[in-house]
């Protein structure tokens, strides 16, 4: 099939018109070390938004031609940009929320590149050294804004959703817009744009029109979940874990949507930190919620929750089946919560500084077949340990299925092997299995090839 391609040269607007001479050499060092894969991999993802793919080897297979480079110019720099997705240009022009998304993936890799990677200043070893990162690369990409109450709702949820539970995410996020409520997601398809969609028409009718949709991706899973231009703020943080520190500390509340292993992965590492001794009195409201069709899928996740890691676990969130308006008002009345303990602890209201999360919930972990393998599934350890590696679980599926080096890995060595205790590895196995048979794990239309065997 061919895909039609353009080229073009775009300038930027905003405070990305200059690049020191060196930063330009590493953008462009397509060594192996060098930084022109990253940005040349997230520039096509934003660059494909729209198209109906979420696999990022078949993204990067599909456009083997395209390239992007940097221009130095006397008054600035361009982006020379050849053999683009077609999809990204109405009569030859290209969206200018795409246009501004490419900026922000060049932003975001110059940033971590120079900034975060080898400086003394940020100890990555440490939990405080991490959580330091991912507030100056928010504050880096200018999306902390002080002096503005809480109203950010985190909506969470599968990129491979039906049209039903789509339409349900766009009614919510359209009741939270109608409350002066703004939303922030992982950016993508499906779940992550449905919130977004809604919100935009009531912020409209509201007369808000600085209404904020924030989008947090990182380099791995943005060819599959290419950022919708609905998104005003786009931040590409270094990775998954990384990314999701970002979402629980700029939200202010989170909406969990239907969706398959990385939404699973999502609430796992929401419900290990609020698990955490420390967290134990801080208010963060958590929904889970969807149409009829999705009472089911909930089940499946309240009963796997409640398996692995206990009724403690199951008490720091809500179930709202159906009901939009009911859940933008249990969010907004959990938000005004929030404040008052903002206010009366001296919190920020613009970054969680108070969230306690241990160093096992943000250290990078690369799910090789090994790693895989290797993961603490025991019961015998606590809590909110086991949910971090039960995350790392659900990581590795979420790769296998749709990230480039995952699907690499798994064509080269074959099936993932998960091993743990029975009593886990039996609730584990079924909710994976319930994914598949509702389509949860690739977008309709594929057939899906487990990346995962369970090992009890």
């Amino acid at each position: 099939m061919d895909h039609q391609v353009v080229d073009t040269q775009i300038s930027p607007e905003g405070r990305l018109d200059i690049l020191s001479k060196s930063e330009v050499a590493k953008l462009l060092d397509t060594s192996h070390g060098g930084l022109y894969n990253i940005f040349r991999n997230c520039s096509l993802a934003v660059l494909n938004c729209g198209s109906p793919l979420d696999d990022g080897k078949e993204l990067l297979d599909r456009y083997k031609s395209f390239e992007i480079s940097i221009i130095q110019r006397e008054r600035g720099i361009k982006l020379d940009i050849k053999g683009a997705p077609a999809i990204a240009f109405v009569d030859g022009k290209m969206i200018k929320g795409i246009h501004e998304h490419l900026f922000a993936v060049l932003r975001d890799v110059i940033y971590v590149n120079d900034e975060i990677h080898d400086n003394p200043k940020f100890d990555l070893t440490k939990s405080e050294g991490v959580t330091d990162s991912v507030f100056h690369i928010l504050r880096n990409a200018d999306v902390l804004t002080p002096m503005i109450n809480p109203n950010l709702v985190v909506c969470w949820g599968g990129h491979s959703i039906s049209r039903e539970e789509y339409d349900y995410s766009k009614k919510v996020g359209y009741e939270l817009g109608l409350r002066g409520l703004d939303i922030c997601t992982g950016c993508g398809p499906g779940a992550m744009k449905g919130p977004m969609k809604g919100a935009t028409i009531s912020h409209s009718k509201q007369r808000i029109i600085n209404g904020r949709y924030l989008g947090l991706t990182e380099p791995g899973i943005i060819a599959a979940e290419s950022p919708n231009p609905i998104v005003n703020d786009l931040v590409i943080l270094p990775d998954i874990e990384k990314r999701l520190e970002a979402f629980v500390r700029v939200g202010h509340g989170i909406v969990v949507f239907p969706g398959g292993a990385g939404t699973a992965e999502e609430i796992l590492y929401i419900l290990g930190i609020l698990l955490h001794p420390d967290n134990a009195r801080l208010p963060f409201p958590l929904i889970f919620s969807g149409p009829v069709s999705a009472k089911d899928y909930f089940e499946q996740i309240d009963h796997f929750i409640g398996e692995t890691l206990g009724p403690e676990a199951q008490q720091r969130y809500k179930i709202i089946i159906n009901d939009p308006a009911k859940v933008a008002q249990e969010m907004y009345a959990g938000i005004k919560t929030v404040r008052e303990f903002r206010k009366e602890t001296t919190d920020a209201y613009y970054f969680n500084w108070r969230l306690k999360i241990d160093h096992e919930f943000q250290m990078p972990f690369i799910p090789t077949h090994e790693n895989m393998r290797n993961l603490h599934l025991q019961k015998n350890q606590e809590r909110h340990l086991l949910a971090a590696n039960l995350r790392r679980a659900f990581s590795g599926v979420v790769a296998g299925n749709v990230k480039d080096q995952g699907i690499r890995a798994i064509e080269q060595y074959g099936r993932f092997e998960i091993h743990g205790e029975k009593s886990i590895m039996d609730p584990m196995d079924a909710l994976l299995a319930s994914f598949v048979a509702q389509h949860r794990m690739k977008l309709p239309g594929k057939k899906y090839n487990p990346c995962y065997r369970i090992v009890k």
